[in-house]
């Protein structure tokens, strides 16, 4: 009998906690706080924190750290605004550091 497949999924390193598809990313080519950093369009099971300006490596930002809904810890950020042209594509777009995640469905 074969197996039914979902879609490939990442969730919470933690909790196991669904966050996002592989399908909505954008970019595998990202820096976070510890490593390396997946680009999303969208995430899902996240609370948003507070805003904040942080001077990243591409530069100003506003930010906002991205929690699971579950465990409560800190999964990435949202970028909320850019303040240099070429980095207008960021906004409203996640950062989920690849530390944090894990494959799901694969």
């Amino acid at each position: 009998m074969a197996e039914l497949v979902g879609p490939r999924l990442y969730s919470c390193c933690h909790c196991r906690n669904h966050v996002s598809l592989h399908d909505d990313i954008i970019s595998k080519a990202f820096q976070g706080r510890n490593g390396r950093a997946f680009l999303f369009a969208h995430v899902m099971n996240i609370f948003i924190g507070r805003k904040e300006d942080r001077q990243l490596m591409t530069g100003l930002h506003t930010v906002a750290d991205v929690y699971c809904c579950d465990c409560r810890q800190v999964l990435g950020w949202k970028y909320e605004k850019a303040y240099e042209e070429s980095q207008k594509y960021k906004e409203g777009k996640y950062i989920l550091e690849k530390s944090k995640i894990v494959k799901e469905n694969w």
